[in-house]
């Protein structure tokens, strides 16, 4: 695991110009609790490495404060990766087929 003036200032750089504050604070500790745990914080991660980590925090994220859906195995493999990351006040969001098959009815 990195060490905590690397944990505090490794992923500030990733932050989004519009993301607020519990968004970011989610995204943050996804990204801290998936870095391999060789990572010292010093050492160049790779470039596609870091970027498929952040892919799937923003994954996560737009699953779940805005209601974004993707394929069943790349939800899986993130919420298995957000494992006990404590989120509150989270949206709870109706998809279009629930919608239409309220209706149908």
């Amino acid at each position: 695991m990195v060490g905590e003036a690397e944990e505090a200032e490794f992923p500030e750089r990733f932050r989004s110009y519009s993301e607020n504050e519990r968004h970011w604070q989610a995204r943050r500790e996804f990204i801290l609790r998936n870095l391999p745990p060789d990572w010292a914080g010093e050492a160049p991660w790779p470039a596609g490495r870091i970027d498929h980590l952040l892919s799937l925090s923003m994954v996560w994220a737009n699953h779940l404060f805005l209601g974004c859906s993707y394929s069943k195995d790349l939800l899986d493999k993130v919420i298995e990766m957000a494992e006990g990351i404590e989120v509150e006040e989270v949206p709870q969001f109706t998809t279009r087929d629930e919608i239409m098959k309220k209706h149908q009815h």
